[in-house]
């Protein structure tokens, strides 16, 4: 039996989770891609790492702060393809490292423009087109910084918690019209984000996870899962993916 087609729409597709959960997916059955990313070189990179697949991918630079460049991304994927079945909202930022009485209100604003509005503007976008069809499935990043309390970055745990209640009130006002929104929450994984610092520091990192250190490809699992019909029955679930890092 041949497997439908869905079409999946991956922001914040340039970074090493994005890439990896754009590799991820491509390598899955009758899928096609709409992928995303403020930055068209990031984007090149996740193109090259592609593995070959049976599916159709495209690019869209887009600010997803800005509506209107998210509401493009969607609308190309129902252009080209006729269909929106996935939102991977997982485009983000870090923020400086900082108390709170240092940080500057244009941190604050940054971190919450990216990583809250942005998945606000992914649903938005999203359900505009799921709602006509009764199904669909929202996949939000989150963190494990949303759960817990991470000294000097109040922004990025503030912002992620709540992009962790987004998902849970989403899901509610959306079942109704079929549509499921979950989010996962990352631990800390190698990424760009490490290069130039001392093992030291990493090492540190490290022992707060009872696991390691992971990488943007032990996380993958959880998007396929929450994208795939294998998670039907599951909605405002914040999945834990952490090496660890919350069990103590």
């Amino acid at each position: 039996m041949t497997a439908a087609r869905r079409a999946v729409v991956i922001t914040g597709a340039g970074g090493a989770l994005g890439g990896a959960i754009s590799r991820r997916l491509a390598s899955e059955p009758a899928t096609d891609l709409v992928l995303s990313d403020v930055s068209e070189a990031s984007l090149d990179a996740t193109l090259a790492g592609l593995p070959d697949f049976d599916g159709a991918v495209e690019t869209v630079l887009a600010d997803v702060s800005d509506l209107e460049q998210v509401e493009a991304v969607v609308t190309r994927a129902v252009e080209n393809f006729g269909r929106l079945d996935v939102l991977i909202s997982n485009a983000g930022v870090l923020s400086a490292n900082g108390r709170i009485h240092n940080l500057a209100t244009e941190e604050w604003e940054r971190a919450f423009r990216v990583n809250v509005l942005g998945a606000v503007n992914g649903i938005r976008a999203a359900v505009g087109v799921m709602r006509p069809e009764r199904s669909g499935s929202i996949v939000l990043t989150a963190s494990v910084s949303g759960l817990t309390a991470w000294s000097h970055a109040a922004p990025y745990c503030a912002t992620k918690a709540a992009v962790i209640q987004l998902a849970r009130v989403a899901a509610v006002e959306y079942a109704r019209d079929g549509i499921r929104v979950n989010c996962v929450c990352p631990g800390t994984f190698r990424s760009a984000i490490h290069e130039g610092l001392p093992d030291e520091a990493l090492d540190a990192i490290a022992a707060r996870h009872p696991l390691g250190l992971g990488s943007a490809d032990d996380l993958v699992g959880a998007y396929s899962y929450l994208a795939g019909d294998a998670s039907r029955w599951t909605t405002g679930s914040a999945l834990v993916v952490d090496g660890g890092y919350s069990a103590p």
